[in-house]
């Protein structure tokens, strides 16, 4: 009988703790990514801006150049993965990719926002230093660098690189 209570006690203790314990992915990540528009955009340094013009995987991208050699923003097309869309938008100066910032990304839930939170500037990194779109992927967020490859080759294409 005493063998029982103590093994029903251990039980009930451990489910205690079981149930008890805290995930670490209750939503306390944050991402310093811009926050999604959803509309394709383009800028330069002379301030002007239009608005999206092709389409591919139902979502727009688009381009803009200034004739006086200054930079020129380009935002690629959306790629739909499993996870959500994701859209980046390239900032070109002198032929050169200068900057690369995601616009759309997978953020549905605690576990998307930790991914993307190492994995955005990292895939960005790679960008510039290959000045292409063959970079490679993150480990853990396969889907993300899938789409995020998508988007920038759409817009290198844009920006005629």
């Amino acid at each position: 009988m005493r063998k029982i209570v103590v093994a029903l006690m251990g039980t009930v203790s451990g489910l205690i703790m079981l149930f008890s314990y805290h995930t670490s992915l209750g939503g306390s990540g944050t991402l310093a990514v811009p926050a999604s528009t959803g509309a394709g955009t383009t800028t330069s340094s002379s301030g002007s801006a239009s608005a999206g013009g092709g389409t591919s995987a139902g979502s727009s991208g688009s381009s803009s150049s200034a004739a006086d050699g200054s930079s020129t923003t380009v935002t690629g097309d959306t790629a739909q993965t499993q996870w959500g869309p994701v859209q980046v938008q390239i900032t070109v100066s002198g032929g050169k990719i200068t900057d690369v910032t995601p616009v759309q990304y997978p953020n549905g839930n605690g576990r998307d926002q930790e991914i993307n939170s190492y994995a955005l500037p990292v895939l960005a990194q790679e960008a510039l230093a290959a000045q292409s779109a063959n970079i490679d992927h993150v480990s853990g967020a396969t889907v993300t660098s899938d789409g995020y490859v998508q988007s920038l080759q759409s817009a290198i294409d844009q920006a005629n690189l």
